[in-house]
């Protein structure tokens, strides 16, 4: 039984199955944000009076490095689908809901790799 009207039959509109998809990724997303927040308020309140030699010996532990790597991977690739559903929702252009959605997936690639590249370099 389809519930679409025969002009949504015809011209292609409704559904295209990602929709669930997007939403369990944005859920898992956020999940994966809260253990990684509280990773991120305690190496930051921990190196608040810290010397650049203490940085430099906190960022010289790989655990510290990988979930600092983890944060920055999880809070871009949450960003960018809460962005996605804002551009989606509210832009009404086609053309400009195309370039919003390259622009903010070009930004979040590039801040994390920004990220995570200052990370490795600071820990080497």
């Amino acid at each position: 039984m389809d519930l679409r009207t025969p002009l949504k039959i015809i011209s292609g509109l409704g559904s295209n199955k990602e929709g669930t998809m997007h939403f369990w990724y944005q859920r898992l997303s956020a999940l994966a944000n809260v253990p990684l927040s509280f990773f991120l308020l305690w190496f930051v309140f921990s190196m608040r009076n810290a010397t650049q030699a203490d940085f430099s010996a906190k960022l010289s532990s790989p655990i510290t490095v990988s979930l600092l790597v983890l944060a920055i991977i999880s809070f871009t690739w949450h960003m960018r689908l809460g962005l996605q559903v804002v551009i989606e929702d509210y832009v009404t252009s086609e053309i400009h809901k195309v370039i919003a959605l390259t622009l903010n997936n070009f930004f979040t690639v590039g801040a994390a790799l920004i990220s995570i590249i200052s990370i490795l370099k600071l820990s080497f």
